[in-house]
C-alpha cells in the first residue's frame, strides 16, 4: 500500500519521500463496457523531479534524458498507468514505473566506446570478396565489339 509518510526507496543511497507525489485519477481510454464511462481507474503521478531533495543532481540529469517527453519544463515528472481495470492497480502500476525509471537514471553511465580497427585479416578477406564479386560482375557483360 501507499501511504503519504513512507520513504520510497529507488537505491540503497536514495530514496524519495511519498509525500513528493501527487496523483491524479481520471478516466481511462480503451474496452470497458458501460464502467469505462462512470469510473476514474487510470492513474497520472506526478513527481517534481528537478526539485527534490533526495535526487543527486547526476540522477535528475540522466532522469531528464530518460523521460523525454514525460519531463515537463518545470521539471515535473508525469507517468500515467491505465492498463488494468482497477483503480489500485495502477496506483501500483504507475509506482513501480517510476521506481523503474528513476533506478535506471540512478545507474552510472557506461565507459565511454575505444575506437578499435579492423584486424588486417578480415581487411584481406573484405578485398578478396570484391575482387571475386568483380570478377562474376565482368563476366556477365556481354561479348566484347573489335
Amino acid at each position: 500500500m501507499f501511504y503519504e509518510n513512507r520513504m520510497i526507496r529507488i537505491t540503497p543511497a536514495i530514496s524519495i519521500a511519498a509525500s513528493e507525489l501527487k496523483e491524479a485519477f481520471l478516466r481511462a481510454s480503451g474496452p470497458g463496457g458501460q464502467n469505462v464511462n462512470k469510473l476514474e481507474t487510470a492513474v497520472q503521478l506526478r513527481f517534481a523531479a528537478m526539485a527534490s531533495p533526495n535526487l543527486p543532481d547526476a540522477v535528475k540529469q540522466r532522469l531528464v534524458a530518460l523521460a523525454g517527453r514525460r519531463m515537463t519544463q518545470d521539471g515535473e515528472l508525469i507517468i500515467t498507468a491505465e492498463r488494468h481495470r482497477m483503480r489500485e492497480a495502477n496506483r501500483e502500476d504507475v509506482r513501480q514505473k517510476l521506481v523503474l525509471l528513476l533506478r535506471k537514471a540512478a545507474l552510472p553511465p557506461p565507459p565511454p566506446r575505444k575506437a578499435t580497427k579492423p584486424p588486417a585479416g578480415s581487411k584481406a578477406r573484405r578485398l578478396e570478396w570484391k575482387t571475386r564479386r568483380g570478377a562474376v560482375k565482368r563476366l556477365r557483360g556481354g561479348p566484347l565489339e573489335v
